[in-house]
């Protein structure tokens, strides 16, 4: 069984959300708070759609090294190694943001937190639309070779 179509259903969605998102704070940003807020509104979009895909693909490079055992020590090893790898670099980026006169905080937290809403609602959607089988050890009717349980 495999979430290989959920996972990049989800990476479209959340990709396109994104760059929507970006246009929208952007504006948004430049007219609240002109260049300063236009700046936050599109590094907030883009930081946070850089984040959630490293998710979705980290999940993906792990199942493949894994070959699909999602129980491997080797596939929770890179996917809690990535997701590390963000906390640091995200605290990173926040204290090299930090008092910077070029850019908006709240137009960049408000961008983050709309499109981490978004990308949930939307990893929803395409858990919901995949049509991935919740069964997998059986044989229906017309396989060319039953399955067998070991």
């Amino acid at each position: 069984m495999t979430v290989t179509p959920v996972l990049t259903r989800a990476l479209r969605y959340g990709g396109i959300f994104a760059v929507a998102v970006a246009v929208v704070a952007g504006v948004v940003g430049l007219l609240v708070a002109g260049v300063p807020g236009l700046v936050g509104g599109l590094l907030g979009a883009a930081l946070s759609a850089v984040f959630l895909g490293l998710t979705a693909i980290s999940m993906l490079i792990a199942g493949r090294v894994a070959k699909g055992d999602s129980t491997s020590p080797i596939f929770f090893g890179i996917v809690v190694g990535v997701w590390l790898l963000k906390l640091i670099v995200f605290v990173v980026v926040e204290i090299l943001l930090r008092g910077q006169p070029w850019f908006n905080p709240y137009v960049f937290f408000a961008a983050i937190v709309v499109v981490v809403i978004g990308s949930l609602v939307l990893d929803g959607v395409a858990m919901y639309r995949a049509r991935v089988p919740y069964v997998s050890d059986i044989s229906l009717p017309g396989d060319p070779e039953p399955k067998r349980r070991p």
